[in-house]
């Protein structure tokens, strides 16, 4: 497996709709960075946020979810930015603006962008099997005791794509993953028996 370069990410890019939309520059001025890189693309966070909370008293369970674990994000502004704040000790789920399309020998592993990562704000690597499209689902932990805002149309995470020498013989499209075409955020789910 090798990883590829922002000539092939560009391509892969504009030539068969791997990222839409597609940035093909870091756009960095005053923001979290987000934009095509060196060795991956740094993906954005769109507009849209769940906020867990523990109000209902809910237990947790990925193979029955209670969607009443979330409340809906409320927007708030600066002047300069739009972001949500996430409670101390606690998480949100966001979504990218980018729609992925992960090539059938290619997978993509989503990681932090350090700039959050410094702040004590952390998501979990994410793993973008072969044929896997879809807007990516990103739980981001507020590992602090203080509030933290997480901005919303900046970067987020960072997405770094690995080539292998062969095809893989059942792809996520062909087994037909749970997650397959998501679109907004998507809860945990298991597939009915």
């Amino acid at each position: 497996m090798t990883i590829k370069p922002d000539s092939w990410i560009e391509h892969m890019a504009l030539e068969h709709g791997m990222i839409e939309p597609f940035i093909a520059e870091q756009m960095k001025q005053g923001l979290v960075s987000f934009g095509l890189s060196s060795y991956g693309y740094d993906v954005t966070a769109a507009d849209e946020f769940k906020i867990f909370t523990n109000v209902n008293a809910v237990v947790i369970d990925p193979k029955a979810f209670d969607a009443n674990s979330f409340i809906e994000g409320t927007l708030q502004s600066d002047g300069k930015s739009r972001y949500i704040v996430a409670p101390p000790n606690s998480f949100v789920l966001a979504r990218t603006i980018e729609y992925m399309r992960i090539p059938r020998n290619v997978v993509g592993l989503m990681t932090v962008k350090s700039t959050y990562a410094r702040c004590g704000i952390v998501s979990p690597p994410t793993v973008l099997e072969p044929e896997w499209e879809g807007h990516i689902t990103i739980e981001i932990s507020n590992t602090t005791p203080l509030p933290a805002r997480v901005y919303a149309n900046e970067g987020i995470a960072q997405v770094l794509f690995f080539q292998a020498d062969e095809f893989c013989r059942v792809s996520y499209a062909d087994r037909k993953g749970k997650y397959q075409g998501q679109t907004g955020i998507t809860l945990p789910k298991v597939k009915p028996k």
